[in-house]
C-alpha cells in the first residue's frame, strides 16, 4: 500500500518532462470551444448575469464534446463535456423559469413597478399581490369622459393614473390637475372609513386619453388587513399624494395685494367657497383703487361692479396654471383672517 502511495506521489510531483512539443494543433472546434468558455466567465452577478454565463458555457461544452468525438476520439473527454453541457442546459431552464415567475404580465405594469414601487424598495412578489387586487387590468378613459361627478358618483374604488391628465373642478371652478403616477381619488379614500359610504365632492374630467388602474374598495381593504406591509405602503403613498394636491391648490390662492395665501392656515376654509356663492345677496361694490371723481358721474358708474359679475383680473397679480386659477376677492377684509392678528403666532393660538 505504501508502495502504491509512493508511486502516486512520484507521478504527481515528479512527472516526466516533455521530450518535445508537438507542432500539430487540436483543430478549430477545440479553439472555438475554449474561446467561448473564456468569454462566458466574463458574466456578472444576478439572474441575468448567470444566464449570460451558462448561455455561453453551453455552446462551449458542445464544441468540446464534438472535438472529443470527431478529433480526439476519446470516450472520457466526450462523456465529461456532455455532462457539463447537460448541466448548463438545466441551469438555463431553471433561470428562465425564475425570470418568468418574477416577471410582470404587461409592459405597463412593469413600467409602473420600475417608476413607482421599485424606488420604494417594494419586492416584486408584493407588487404582484397589489396588481392582483386590480386583476392586472389597465383601464382606459377617453378625452372628455368624466371619472366622477360631484354629488353623484359614489366613492367605491381607488385609482392610480398611468398616463394622461385629469382636470379636477368644483362647481365649474378649476382646482388642479392630476398627472401620471398620482392617485385620482386619494382625498375621498382618506375621508371615509372602511364601513362608510360617500360621494365625490369634485368632478374629475379627462383632458386627454388616459390609462389607469383601479382597486375595488372592499378588495383593497381586504388585502391591507391581511398584509401589514401593504397597509403601510399605501399610507405613505396616499399621504404624499394628498400633500401634493394641497400644495398644487395652494399655488392658486392669491389676494388683491398679490400675497400667496397658505392653505394650511386653520381659518382659511371659509374663503374657499365659489365666487357665485360669496356674491349672492351682496350689494354692488366699488373698486377703491380707482375712486370716481365727483365732477364726472359717468366715471363713477364705471367703478361699480354689477351683481353677479366677477371683477376683472389684475395684470399685476401672478397668474396660476391657466386663466381659471382661483383668485380671492379680498382676504384682508374678511373677519377671522390673519390680518386681524398681530402675528402668525397669535393667529395660531
Amino acid at each position: 500500500m505504501s508502495g502504491e502511495n509512493g508511486s502516486l506521489m512520484e507521478n504527481l510531483f515528479a512527472a516526466p518532462i516533455c521530450d518535445g512539443w508537438s507542432n500539430n494543433t487540436e483543430g478549430a472546434l477545440y479553439h472555438l470551444g475554449n474561446t467561448i468558455l473564456f468569454l462566458g466567465y466574463m458574466g456578472g452577478s444576478g439572474a441575468y448575469g448567470c444566464l449570460f454565463i451558462f448561455g455561453l458555457l453551453a455552446p462551449s461544452f458542445l464544441c468540446l464534446t464534438l472535438w472529443g468525438w470527431m478529433t480526439l476520439c476519446g470516450p472520457d473527454v466526450v462523456t465529461w463535456n456532455l455532462l457539463l453541457l447537460l448541466a448548463c442546459l438545466l441551469q438555463i431552464c431553471h433561470l428562465l423559469y425564475r425570470l418568468h415567475q418574477e416577471g410582470l404580465s404587461s409592459e405597463e405594469l412593469a413600467a409602473l413597478y420600475q417608476a413607482v414601487y421599485l424606488p420604494l424598495g417594494v419586492p416584486v412578489q408584493v407588487f404582484k399581490e397589489i396588481a392582483g387586487a386590480f386583476e392586472n387590468k389597465v383601464l382606459e378613459m377617453k378625452a372628455g369622459e368624466k371619472y366622477a361627478v360631484e354629488g353623484k358618483t359614489p366613492i367605491e374604488r381607488l385609482s392610480f393614473l398611468l398616463s394622461g391628465r385629469i382636470n379636477v373642478s368644483l362647481e365649474g371652478q378649476f382646482l388642479h390637475y392630476i398627472h401620471p403616477h398620482q392617485f385620482l381619488d386619494s382625498p375621498e379614500w382618506e375621508s371615509l372609513r372602511p364601513n362608510e359610504d360617500g360621494k365625490f365632492q369634485v368632478t374629475l374630467t379627462a383632458e386627454e386619453d388616459c390609462r389607469y388602474v383601479s382597486w375595488r374598495r372592499r378588495r383593497l381593504f381586504s388585502l391591507m388587513s391581511k398584509e401589514r406591509y401593504v397597509c403601510r405602503l399605501f399610507a405613505v403613498m396616499l399621504g404624499y399624494d394628498i400633500a401634493e394636491k394641497l400644495y398644487n391648490l395652494n399655488n392658486k390662492l392669491y389676494i388683491k395685494s398679490g400675497v400667496l395665501l397658505d392653505i394650511r392656515l386653520p381659518s382659511l376654509y371659509h374663503v374657499l367657497a365659489p365666487p357665485s356663492q360669496s356674491n349672492e345677496g351682496e350689494p354692488p361694490e366699488r373698486d377703491d383703487r380707482h375712486p370716481p371723481r365727483e365732477s364726472d358721474p359717468d366715471r363713477g358708474r364705471q367703478g361699480e361692479n354689477p351683481i353677479g359679475q366677477r371683477w376683472p383680473s389684475d395684470p399685476e397679480l401672478p397668474s396660476g396654471e391657466d386663466s381659471t386659477s382661483l383668485v380671492l376677492e379680498d382676504f384682508a377684509d374678511m373677519a377671522g383672517s390673519l390680518t386681524d392678528y398681530g402675528s402668525e403666532r397669535d393667529y395660531l393660538r
